[in-house]
């Protein structure tokens, strides 16, 4: 039996960080070409190197900071040089800086758009012609953030760049139709990262993240890359323009 993505070259954003990591490992097994990419480059490598020693297949550019349009261009370059097309696009890749509508600096305001939603676009504009080439895929990584306001997360920055995510998505879907490109979203909840994990430490936060999940706890970055590993497998061939909620129940009550 053919693996689902076998032969498929495929963009990951930020494949330095947990869910980036769990998604390059999950497409490289089911036969993806797998392009990386991260600011930080020691957790790149790391990633690539994991793929690689389970007999995946991935590349890697680092430093790379998709705020800037020269770099998107260069990473869609490097996809291209090495493989010779592209055919899904996972923008993973964010960086938020949480802060109050209260907070006397807007600093966190405008570097979290540059790094959730300008990095989104700019990426999208420099994968655009080789998506129309081949008929492509884009999936976005969006955040429940973009539906409500979580109280214990300082997130209105966040908020606002993920729910620009999510419209941006709908849009790429309506324009990319006589290309054949699809587009979708995939809002996680809150996910076990490291990040998150070393937060939940202080048990009232934690407490306040956790009870209006169904199940009662964190989600594993391994959840959110098997969704998006069936976005950009053909199983998905029917969904285009959607926003699928990987929250645990979350956002349902």
């Amino acid at each position: 039996m053919a693996r689902r993505l076998e032969d498929k070259v495929c963009v990951i954003t930020g494949t330095g960080g947990a869910i980036g990591a769990a998604s390059a490992l999950a497409f490289a097994r089911e036969g993806a070409l797998v392009v990386g990419c991260d600011l930080v480059p020691e957790s790149a490598r790391s990633t690539a190197t994991r793929v690689r020693s389970t007999g995946g297949t991935m590349v890697s550019l680092e430093p790379c900071d998709l705020s800037s349009a020269i770099d998107c261009t260069r990473l869609i370059e490097f996809a291209l040089v090495e493989f010779g097309r592209i055919d899904v696009l996972f923008n993973n890749a964010s960086k938020p800086h949480y802060g109050w509508m209260t907070d006397h600096s807007d600093e966190h305001w405008y570097k979290t758009i540059d790094h959730e939603l300008h990095n989104v676009y700019l990426l999208c504009k420099a994968a655009w012609p080789s998506l129309r080439v081949s008929g492509g895929n884009v999936i976005n990584m969006g955040s429940i953030s973009g539906w409500i306001g979580l109280p214990a997360l300082p997130g209105i920055a966040h908020s606002a760049a993920k729910a620009g995510v999510i419209g941006l998505t709908r849009h790429l879907a309506m324009e990319g139709r006589e290309a054949r490109i699809r587009a979708n979203s995939i809002s996680p909840g809150v996910i076990g990262t490291p990040a998150v994990l070393a937060r939940a430490e202080d048990p009232e936060w934690a407490a306040a993240m956790t009870q209006r999940i169904m199940g009662g706890r964190f989600g594993t970055p391994e959840e959110v890359a098997a969704v998006a590993l069936f976005l950009a497998s053909a199983e998905s061939s029917f969904v285009n323009g959607t926003d699928i909620r990987v929250d645990g129940g979350t956002l349902a009550w």
